[in-house]
């Protein structure tokens, strides 16, 4: 996971187009100015740019920089007209809040990145610039869809693709088919980001068109949280997390779904905002806009396109002692098939890991974890690792309790390791107990509610604050192969440092595994229960799934 975050301010937004195909749209006003005189700003909640790069250093551990894009609004000597001048330097990470400008036809846009690198052998640090002066910060991973070599860094091939993009108007605008370069042989950057196996967030500026492009993949897997302009705050932001400024401002812990929010999250898809100078007072104008997927398959994945099949009737109860079909024991081949993919892409240690090589043994490298309760997802995800996963390296399996050694969880993850460990014998299973008592933990819970923003229910902020534990990898190992449930047994403070943590979820909602899709399936047949599971689909598409990072 990497953090993005970009601080735009000195451009009129002309959001009309984005108040028709949002499903969460910006204020009402269509044309919005984010000013960038202190008069005019009344920041609430107030947070700095260093508040922001601390959020998000959390989510990047290995570099942290900043790219200032100024973009100024000057008459050209040759014919008389307006057009855009752009001049970029690195920011000092030090750097507090942003620098005053002295006109309104100057506009700044702060590119922020902060870097976990799992991809590549050489360090890289965010934002990539290229040499036509195209900024590039991205938090996401490529697993098909663009090729990258072993080697190489996916950021930074991702950055080279959306270079030899079509930088015309009309790609920038919306209408690709207008374009004769993307006709010739060029690409647009929604194709580009069309084609993309993986979750993605990015935030792009091509220099070229003048054009900032953001977005989300298709299915919402990396946050990005938007504020648009408003009147107590002008500034248009986007990040992949809320500074924990925003949190201590808030009134206790209460929440409150009726207010507004400072932030909301992005809706998954491509957006750009191209920028220009205005014809009538030379300011700076930035029309937004929202861009359709040009994968065809991707798009009937969101559409949800299902066939109304009826499931076959079920086996008679004296057949019920017979071996499972040749067809149900092909799809359950296929199922644990596209699991182990899966896991193969997001673990393969032939080329990541290099810098975490020297700080540690190797016969102590622990490069994934799992959070584990010891319930069939959770056991399914580590045995399935086991089998991807060089035997040479140990695999920490973090375990959350709320009420100590009694909780079910608790009880469920002891037999699963001893099952794994019996199963998989010469590796190296560490089951990492981490307790904790909620009426102990007021200000880690003020910090997750802001790291769980816009979400703000007590669902969302029980689910998060057991990631948050869980990610921070502090719990007890036990020194022997039994768990502690033996009061002579010793155990010993243990902090995990895997860079990959793997959670088992979402099973139940996509299958249909709840008592209420039974329910559902009984009123309306499966037609009905399609439905349901479709809502399911929709809720996790448009942030109603806590994700917690760090």
């Amino acid at each position: 996971m990497c953090g993005i975050a970009l601080i735009l301010s000195g451009i009129r937004l002309d959001l009309s187009s984005l108040l028709l195909d949002s499903p969460s749209p910006p204020p009402p006003k269509a044309e919005l100015t984010t000013s960038t005189s202190h008069s005019n700003l009344e920041h609430w909640p107030s947070f700095s740019l260093d508040d922001l790069k601390s959020a998000l250093r959390r989510r990047g551990p290995d570099s942290l920089a900043a790219k200032k894009l100024t973009l100024q609004s000057k008459v050209s000597t040759s014919n008389g007209q307006e057009e855009l001048v752009s001049a970029m330097e690195d920011e000092n990470s030090a750097n507090g809040d942003n620098s005053e400008l002295e006109s309104d036809s100057v506009a700044e846009l702060h590119f922020i990145g902060a870097t976990l690198q799992l991809r590549g052998l050489s360090p890289v640090v965010q934002p990539f610039v290229d040499s036509s002066g195209n900024i590039l910060i991205y938090n996401g991973e490529v697993f098909g869809g663009i090729n990258v070599g072993t080697d190489n860094n996916d950021g930074l091939i991702l950055m080279q693709m959306l270079g030899k993009c079509c930088s015309c108007r009309s790609s920038s605008g919306g209408h690709t088919d207008r374009c004769v370069s993307i006709g010739n042989g060029r690409s647009s950057v929604p194709n580009v980001l069309s084609v993309i196996k993986g979750p993605w967030a990015i935030i792009y500026w091509q220099d070229s068109s003048r054009t900032l492009w953001f977005g989300r993949d298709a299915f919402g897997r990396r946050s990005l949280l938007v504020h648009w302009p408003t009147l107590k705050d002008s500034r248009f932001l986007l990040s992949s997390v809320s500074p924990f400024s925003c949190a201590e401002q808030s009134s206790g812990m209460e929440i409150d779904n009726r207010k507004p929010g400072f932030w909301e999250e992005l809706s998954c898809g491509v957006c750009s905002l191209m920028i220009d100078a205005s014809k009538l007072d030379g300011g700076l104008v930035g029309e937004a806009r929202k861009h359709k997927w040009t994968n065809f398959m991707l798009t009937e994945l969101i559409n949800w396109d299902r066939a109304s099949v009826e499931p076959e009737p079920k086996m008679e109860e004296h057949n019920l002692h017979l071996a499972p079909s040749d067809t149900g024991s092909l799809a359950a081949q296929n199922v644990l098939l596209a699991l182990r993919k899966s896991l193969m892409l997001r673990t393969s240690l032939h080329a990541i890991f290099p810098g975490f090589r020297h700080d540690d043994s190797e016969d102590e490298l622990v490069p994934v974890a799992i959070l584990f309760s010891g319930g069939l997802d959770s056991m399914i995800l580590a045995a399935l690792l086991d089998e991807c996963l060089d035997p040479r390296y140990g695999i920490d399996l973090l375990n959350v309790s709320f009420d100590g050694q009694s909780a079910p969880d608790r009880i469920s993850a002891r037999a699963g390791v001893e099952e794994l460990r019996r199963i998989a014998p010469f590796r190296r299973w560490k089951l990492v107990e981490i307790d904790a008592e909620l009426s102990n933990l007021t200000l880690e819970l003020k910090h997750v509610m802001s790291l769980i923003k816009p979400a703000n229910t007590y669902m969302d902020l029980n689910i998060g604050i057991a990631l948050w534990l869980a990610a921070r990898g502090n719990g007890w190992v036990n020194k022997g192969s039994s768990s502690r449930n033996d009061d002579n047994q010793q155990s010993f403070m243990y902090n995990s440092k895997a860079r990959i943590v793997l959670v088992g979820s979402g099973a139940d909602e996509q299958c249909a595994g709840y008592g209420r899709h039974r329910t559902k399936y009984r009123c309306g047949r499966y037609c009905n229960q399609m439905d349901y599971v479709f809502l399911h689909f929709q809720f996790g598409m448009c942030g109603g799934s806590c994700i917690v990072l760090f």
